[in-house]
């Protein structure tokens, strides 16, 4: 048995009566908490046009989290390549790099992150808009980093200034190329929970030692709400749904309170899709989020867990990875 590294994914929640500002100074907060934790890596994710997330802009956010802490990795979790000139995210990140060597990672997503509207406005054009283009754009970006002459450009920072790489997947695409590439793979379990098993599977099927990796690296994004008893997670985690259930109705906002969420009228429907949103996360007691994520790496073989913790308070979002790195972390270990 072997002890797993646990890292953090955040996606900066603006709550109901704050500001994106205040989001991003809890967000910092949060960092260098986690890093005085111990936790591996603290990851923000590329989101736009939703009022209720304040990390539209990663590296931006990445440069100012790195600056504020020392030694945790800062990363994307992550760009969505579409979204972006491949030249325009070598500089960024090789900066990066170049400024924090050792502790930046790009995680590399496909899909626009956005609706079809705010994905024209960021790209400006009507040619790119599927994620077809994908792999020639990420052969692109990574010719940058080494350098390619075939591109004729130098990425400056960018060329010799490489972060770690990885591929972000919720389906079995980017977990194939992943795979092919050689490259550490993140699944996002903790909205696509249905794809964990087959994804990964298609990740170690597909993988091919290369300069990065001698053999496949697998993290699970996983949802996770810690709190001293069951009922008290469960009670912090209704904003979180509440809000993804606003987002699916084409209402997104700022995350409610746990009191707003908790005398919203639900019907069969939104709870039906609560509970199959909740199917294979962790949330409860120490003692019960032990028990999941124990099954949980049981189920995947996951080399790395990332939490993502979506809580209407920053003190309970604090709190909740207090628990588990001094209550949960130490019991969690998954077979050779």
């Amino acid at each position: 048995m072997i002890d797993v590294p646990l890292s953090v994914l955040d996606l900066a929640p603006v709550a109901a009566g704050s500001t994106a500002g205040e989001a991003l100074r809890h967000t910092t907060e949060l960092a260098r908490r986690t890093e005085e934790l111990g936790y591996q890596r603290f990851w923000v994710a590329e989101h736009h046009n939703m009022p209720g997330i304040a990390s539209s802009a990663p590296a931006v956010l990445i440069a100012h989290l790195a600056a504020a802490t020392s030694t945790i990795r800062v990363g994307s979790g992550g760009v969505m390549l579409p979204n972006h000139a491949p030249l325009v995210v070598a500089e960024q990140f090789g900066t990066l790099e170049a400024l924090h060597p050792g502790r930046i990672d790009l995680g590399i997503g496909r899909a626009p992150g956005t609706d079809q509207m705010t994905a024209l406005a960021l790209r400006r054009t009507m040619e790119g808009l599927s994620a077809e283009d994908f792999p020639q754009e990420l052969q692109h970006l990574m010719g940058y980093f080494a350098g390619d002459p075939r591109l004729r450009i130098t990425a400056t920072p960018g060329n010799g200034e490489a972060p770690a790489i990885w591929l972000l997947g919720s389906s079995g695409f980017s977990a194939q190329l992943a795979g092919l590439l050689g490259l550490p793979f993140s699944f996002a379990h903790h909205f696509s929970s249905a794809n964990t098993d087959a994804a990964l599977a298609l990740y170690r099927q597909n993988f091919r030692p290369s300069q990065w990796l001698d053999k496949p690296y697998a993290m699970v994004a996983v949802s996770a709400v810690c709190a001293d008893t069951d009922e008290r997670a469960e009670q912090l985690s209704w904003p979180s749904v509440l809000s993804f259930l606003r987002l699916r109705q084409g209402r997104p906002g700022p995350m409610p309170s746990v009191e707003e969420a908790a005398a919203y009228p639900y019907t069969e429907l939104d709870l039906e899709f609560v509970h199959s949103r909740q199917d294979g996360q962790a949330m409860g007691s120490p003692e019960t989020v032990r028990r999941q994520l124990t099954g949980l790496l049981e189920r995947t073989g996951a080399d790395e867990l990332m939490l993502t913790t979506q809580v209407y308070d920053i003190a309970d979002r604090v709190r909740s990875f207090e628990l588990i790195a001094e209550k949960v972390a130490g019991g969690l270990h998954r077979p050779n």
